[in-house]
């Protein structure tokens, strides 16, 4: 029913039902956003590891934190994982959570913002105080309708902190900050906005005549993860990838921004080893290794692949999540070549089809594995309870069963289906 009242309600009267649901959420709850230091996590890619390696900064620092993000809830010591099939949840149940964060107490709240949400005004009535810009590059195009719509939406964001009022919180003004990836071509349309302190952070030469620049160097990817130094101070953490170098030094500006030292961070960073569903390693004992990772995005999955290489092994099978039906079907074939041209067997499964046909779109040869997520969405979004990583640990603790399975096999990057 809803999916049908969203197809005949002209698309104004459906903005003005999100804002006027926006303004009465920021009501009902008494603004609760006041209360706390908001800090806002916006990008194509990264935003939920970002999110989560502030949230662990701040926490091992000794604040109190809150999170939302596409990985999980979080008040307090109080965690729960994102069941919800959305980066931001509905304009009550998050000023709901940002409520129960400050009755916890808790200095910070993290929060994962979403284009989508804000085009939704999900954002609308949170008081953010820093701004991260991870990246921009083309997805969910046709939910925006171009690249730069995508764009659009995301600079909302950040001229609301230009406009926002500034907080006191225990007697103490709070400055507006802007934090942005100077190795973004975009970055400096995000920090083109009035802000109190911006910071840019950079894995090359890159600088700013608009912001201070937090450079990592040297860089370099290790059997057991990455290793970079600010300032001539070294970090090293047990996580995978050059592309979370960049979310790690997202996160370490953010702490510079908030007093936090250098040194403090790089031993905070030391104890984590992983980051729930992205490039997580599955180990209960198999002579072979198992990563579940989130990657839908052909950059991204990429990114991944590039990891992957890395590690030393014989052959790859990936499981291949088939994308989400009525989002971006142009990125199917694209993911299909990429896994095609990176692995030596590719299974290519049911994911989210929504009102689509499964099989239409296991056909076009679309990639979205389903990391740490909860759920694959059928028709009416309906909802079916599904863990990547739980269903890896149940088959490796078992003997696989004679099952129809689809199978892509790629040859020469060409893609031939098999059914056994």
């Amino acid at each position: 029913m809803l999916s049908l009242l969203k197809k005949i309600i002209p698309r104004p009267l459906v903005k003005i039902y999100h804002y006027l649901l926006a303004v009465a959420a920021n009501f009902f709850y008494g603004s609760p956003s006041d209360k706390l230091v908001v800090i806002g996590v916006t990008g194509t890619s990264g935003k939920s590891t970002t999110v989560y390696l502030i949230t662990k900064i701040l926490e091992k620092a000794g604040f109190k934190v809150g999170a939302a993000s596409t990985i999980l809830f979080k008040v307090d010591k109080k965690e729960k994982v994102n069941d919800k099939k959305m980066t931001m949840v509905g304009r009550f149940a998050l000023q709901k959570l940002i409520k129960q964060m400050a009755q916890a107490n808790c200095q910070y709240a993290v929060i994962e913002t979403s284009s989508q949400g804000i085009e939704q005004f999900r954002h609308l009535g949170i008081n953010y105080d820093v701004l991260v810009f991870t990246n921009l590059y083309p997805e969910h195009i046709e939910a925006h309708g171009s690249f730069e719509n995508y764009k659009k939406a995301k600079l909302k964001l950040f001229k609301k902190l230009e406009n926002e009022r500034s907080k006191l919180l225990s007697g103490k003004k709070v400055p507006k900050v802007i934090i942005a990836n100077l190795d973004d071509q975009h970055a400096e349309d995000f920090l083109n906005f009035q802000a109190d302190q911006k910071f840019g952070f950079t894995l090359t030469n890159a600088s700013s005549s608009q912001a201070r620049v937090i450079r990592a160097e040297p860089v370099a990817e290790v059997s057991e993860g990455i290793s970079f130094s600010v300032d001539h101070q070294p970090f090293i953490l047990k996580i995978f990838g050059r592309h979370n170098i960049y979310n790690c030094l997202a996160a370490i500006t953010v702490g510079l921004s908030q007093g936090l030292q250098l040194g403090s961070m790089s031993d905070k960073l030391k104890g984590i080893t992983g980051v729930p569903g992205r490039i997580e390693f599955i180990n209960i004992g198999q002579s072979f290794q198992v990563i579940v990772d989130y990657a839908f995005e052909p950059k991204a999955v990429a990114a991944l692949y590039e990891t992957v290489n890395k590690i030393p092994h014989q052959k790859v099978i990936h499981v291949l999540g088939s994308t989400g039906g009525g989002r971006d079907k142009a990125r199917r074939p694209k993911l299909g070549e990429l896994a095609g041209k990176n692995s030596n067997f590719v299974f290519v499964t049911n994911e989210d089809p929504y009102d689509e046909d499964p099989q239409v779109i296991i056909d076009q040869v679309a990639a979205g594995g389903k990391g740490s997520e909860q759920a694959i969405v059928v028709k009416n979004n309906k909802k079916i309870p599904w863990d990547d990583r739980k269903v890896v640990k149940e088959e490796l603790d078992k003997t696989l069963n004679s099952k129809q399975i689809t199978m892509v096999q790629t040859t020469n990057y060409k893609v031939q289906t098999t059914k056994f």
